[in-house]
């Protein structure tokens, strides 16, 4: 099919023949001879099964470095409050301290956790992961 042409259903090799027969249908063309021959492309390596070859594109991903923040909570202040901060001045957030903290990797949640102190350290234990459904409409948007 890839040999059809829209042009009533000939195949290229007649289109050719055709128009090497015809001077290229070029009026003023006088009988020059069209030279051509067949592309040679080297044959693909099937040596590798396609499982192997995805994973090596995968495995290309696995060591670029993302974007991970932890949100603790929200508020909004007023200009003049924010001007007024000083060392030991407590923001409320909207958040309850007991409320699971949310966990983005490039601007897009992925899960909720809890924090933990590990050696004077804050991590975060993960308590729920977003559903892979959520994280796709993320993507498509």
């Amino acid at each position: 099919m890839s040999d059809d042409i829209e042009n009533g259903g000939q195949n290229l090799d007649d289109l050719a023949s055709q128009i090497a027969g015809e001077g290229g249908g070029d009026s003023s063309s006088s009988g020059d001879e069209i030279l051509g021959s067949v592309a040679d492309f080297p044959e693909f390596d099937d040596s590798l099964p396609s499982s192997i070859a995805g994973n090596d594109k995968l495995s290309m991903l696995k060591d670029l470095k993302l974007n991970v923040f932890i949100e603790l909570g929200r508020t909004k202040m007023e200009i003049k409050d924010i001007l007024d901060l000083e060392r030991g001045y407590v923001i409320e957030l909207d958040k309850l301290a007991s409320e699971p903290v949310d966990v983005f990797v490039n601007n897009k949640k992925i899960a909720e956790g809890e924090v933990v102190v590990i050696d004077k350290h804050f991590g975060i234990r993960i308590t729920n992961l977003v559903s892979a459904e959520q994280r796709i409409q993320g993507i498509q948007q």
